[in-house]
């Protein structure tokens, strides 16, 4: 293989390089016929880059490595501290360098690097490879159900809010809004770091896509370096992933090059809520102590409800613009503040059972606030009582408010 490149094809050469040196310590070359593949893969092979340079990219350009090679062109693996160094400096490489060829020495294992800078000087590098089968990402992104495209700067304009600390970042889309937040995997970590979230409407993208809501949270380190490349050459770049879990690719492509990264996704990131989490795992639960489970059949009143206690039944809907019901608070917080009696049967009393702390069934303005109406562990519960705000309360919450009580 020798491929030359001329002027500023050197320097874009060499950016590419630093993008790939942001993805894993291995460097693949793979000459084919329809152009050079300039690829790399993490450790963990949870990340995968390739920039694919058209013949049209190079002054000269043959992919055949000589009679001697029997089974085609021969795939270089090259350790990426010995290649980064030799484009560390991208503007001295504009500035002074003219020429670049790469070529592979079969015989001597060796890829051999040669600047010819001006002045007439020339430097030689030669790098010793190691030959292995060609590198690849089968991601049918033709597929992807989600799709967007936005102008490099965009994209670059959104991650620049991010600290350089950050590792990884959640991607929310939706009909109406395209969210993008930091992610912490601890909680010790969520006490500690900045939290980012940004919402973009759809109007800021070039295109525009939803097939499904999906939350993807991916690795953001290896992202940053096609996004720089990208917007240092204004590239616009495509987005295309599913559901979590499913990888997503960022692409980039122009008339001699094509780029891309392929990222895996948490299998199921933890960026919604417990209230959402909970009201997509059992869509026909029923809330009894802040906690859904599925209904077996109808509910049956008891001691705990308020049309039991004498209270009125409080089913006025409201219209909602998440499209469920909701109930009107407002006649049953006047009921239960009327009498000094209801009064008595607001106080609320703790019970506890092993780890778990649940409040009885007249604790009503906790439940009105909340919606963390318990009931009483034999009996069913009876049913659906309104409530303004979903639980957010987490157990170790729930055990100090306890102890300060009691």
């Amino acid at each position: 293989m020798k491929c030359v490149i001329e002027g500023n094809g050197v320097k874009v050469f060499g950016k590419a390089i630093h993008a790939l040196a942001r993805i894993g310590g291995e460097l693949w070359l793979d000459p084919m016929m329809k152009g050079l593949a300039v690829r790399s893969v993490n450790s963990a092979h949870s990340a995968y880059t390739c920039f694919l340079f058209s013949p049209l990219f190079f002054q000269h350009y043959s992919p055949d490595t000589g009679p001697a090679q029997d089974c085609g062109t021969v795939k270089c693996k090259l350790v990426m501290k010995s290649v980064l160094p030799l484009f560390r400096c991208l503007a001295t490489i504009e500035r002074n360098v003219d020429r670049c060829q790469i070529s592979i020495n079969l015989p001597d294992n060796q890829v051999i690097f040669q600047f010819h800078c001006r002045h007439g000087i020339t430097k030689t590098h030669n790098l010793g490879f190691q030959e292995s089968e060609a590198l690849h990402a089968v991601f049918p992104s033709h597929l992807c159900p989600n799709v967007l495209k936005a102008q490099a700067r965009l994209l670059g304009d959104m991650v620049m809010h991010f600290p350089v600390s950050q590792e990884e970042i959640t991607l929310s889309m939706s009909p109406l809004r395209v969210n993008l937040k930091s992610y912490y995997e601890e909680e010790s970590d969520c006490m500690k770091a900045m939290h980012t979230e940004m919402s973009l409407d759809p109007s800021e993208f070039d295109y525009f896509q939803v097939g499904v809501d999906s939350d993807i949270t991916f690795c953001l380190k290896e992202l940053r370096g096609l996004l720089s490349f990208a917007e240092s050459h204004g590239l616009p770049v495509s987005v295309h992933f599913g559901a979590a879990g499913k990888p997503v690719s960022f692409s980039v492509e122009d008339m001699v090059l094509e780029a891309c990264v392929v990222l895996a996704t948490l299998v199921n990131p933890e960026s919604r809520t417990p209230s959402q989490a909970t009201e997509a795992q059992v869509p026909a639960a029923l809330r009894c102590g802040g906690v859904a489970e599925p209904s077996e059949g109808p509910c049956v009143a008891d001691a705990g409800t308020p049309q039991a206690q004498g209270f009125p039944s409080v089913g006025e809907l409201i219209a909602s613009s998440q499209g469920s019901p909701v109930f009107s608070g407002a006649a049953l917080m006047r009921e239960l503040t009327r009498t000094g009696e209801d009064s008595d049967r607001l106080r609320p009393r703790y019970t506890h059972k092993g780890r778990g702390i649940t409040t009885p069934a007249s604790s009503k303005v906790r439940s009105l606030l909340f919606g963390a109406l318990s009931c009483e562990q034999g009996d069913g519960c009876t049913s659906m009582l309104p409530s303004l705000v979903c639980s957010s309360d987490t157990e170790d919450e729930g055990e100090e408010r306890a102890s300060g009580t009691l």
